[in-house]
C-alpha cells in the first residue's frame, strides 16, 4: 500500500505542490486580514489545491505518454514504464477531479461555480505546446488562479492583492519553465512540439525568462505598496530576488547542465514567501 502511495505521489510530482500551495495560502491570509477564516475552511483550501494540481498533473501525464515513451528524459515515468495503467491514471484523474469539485462546493457557491473553469485551465495547458508556442505562458496562466482562488475561499472581495500575487506566480513559474523547456529544445523540433525556446531559441529564452523573473519580483515588491505588511517584507522578497538571480546563473545559452539543479532551487521559494508574508501580517 505504501508503495503504491509512492508511485502516485511521484507520478503527480506531489512534492512539486511547494510552487502553488503556498500562493493559495497566502491569498487566503491576505483576505482573511479583513475576515477571519476558521482552521476548516484552510484544510479544505489545501484539499482543493492539492487535488486540482492532482487532476492536472495525472491529465498531464496521460496526453503526453506517447511522447513521455519517447523522450530518454521522461521514458522513466510511471505510465510509460507500465506502474500505472492508462485506465488506473484515468481513473486517478476523475476522483481528484470530483474531490476538487467538492472541495470547492465547500468553499462557497463562487468557488463551486468556477470550478469547472479552474480544472479546464490547468487541463489546457497539457495540450498548448501541439498548438502554440507560448505553451509556458500557459502554465503561468494556470498556477496564477492558486492566489486568486485562495482569495475567493477565505471570502476576499474586490481588490488587487489577489490578482498581483497572480502576476507574481505566473511570470515566476514560466520563467522557470522556459528554463526547463530548453534541456527539451531538440526533441520538441523533431516532434512537431511548440514551446518559447523553440520558437525564438535558446539565447531569447533565456532572456526572456530574466524577464519574467524581474517582473515577478516587482509584482511582490508592488504587493507592499497596496497592503499594510511588515518591515520583514521587502528584505524578504530582496532574499527571493537573490534566489532567483543565483537560478538564473546556473544556466547560460553553452551549457545547460544546471537546468535541473536551477529548477530544483525554486521549492523554497513558495515556502519562503509563504513564512515571509505570514510573518509581515501577524509579526507586530
Amino acid at each position: 500500500m505504501l508503495s503504491r502511495l509512492r508511485t502516485y505521489a511521484s507520478f503527480v510530482r506531489f512534492s512539486h505542490s511547494v510552487f502553488a500551495l503556498p500562493f493559495a495560502l497566502i491569498g487566503a491570509l491576505l483576505a482573511a486580514r479583513d475576515r477571519p477564516v476558521g482552521w476548516d475552511r484552510m484544510l479544505w483550501i489545501v484539499v482543493a489545491m492539492l487535488t486540482a494540481r492532482s487532476a492536472a498533473m495525472g491529465f498531464n501525464r496521460l496526453v503526453d505518454a506517447r511522447l513521455d515513451a519517447l523522450n530518454p528524459r521522461t521514458a522513466g515515468r510511471e505510465i510509460p514504464r507500465g506502474e500505472i495503467s492508462p485506465r488506473a491514471a484515468r481513473l486517478f484523474v476523475a476522483v481528484c477531479s470530483v474531490v476538487f469539485i467538492y472541495a470547492a462546493y465547500r468553499l462557497g457557491p463562487v468557488c463551486f461555480v468556477l470550478s469547472p473553469v479552474a480544472l479546464a485551465i490547468v487541463f489546457w495547458y497539457s495540450c498548448a505546446k501541439r498548438y502554440t508556442s507560448y505553451t509556458q505562458a500557459f502554465l503561468g496562466l494556470a498556477m496564477a488562479v492558486a492566489p486568486v482562488g485562495g482569495w475567493l475561499a477565505a471570502g476576499g472581495g474586490w481588490g488587487p492583492e489577489p490578482f498581483l500575487l497572480g502576476l507574481a506566480i505566473g511570470s515566476w513559474v514560466a520563467g522557470f519553465d522556459v528554463l526547463y523547456a530548453c534541456q527539451d529544445l531538440p526533441f520538441d523540433r523533431a516532434h512537431g512540439l511548440r514551446s518559447i525556446p523553440e520558437k525564438f531559441g535558446v539565447r531569447h529564452a533565456l532572456a526572456m525568462s530574466r524577464g519574467l523573473h524581474v517582473f515577478t519580483i516587482a509584482s511582490l515588491a508592488a504587493l507592499y505598496w497596496v497592503v499594510p505588511l511588515g518591515r520583514l517584507y521587502l528584505p524578504g522578497v530582496a532574499i527571493i530576488a537573490v534566489l532567483l538571480a543565483y537560478e538564473q546563473s546556473l544556466v547560460s545559452e553553452d551549457d545547460l547542465s544546471q537546468v535541473k539543479r536551477a529548477f530544483d532551487l525554486n521549492g523554497y521559494v513558495g515556502i519562503l514567501y509563504l513564512l515571509i508574508t505570514a510573518a509581515s501580517i501577524y509579526v507586530p
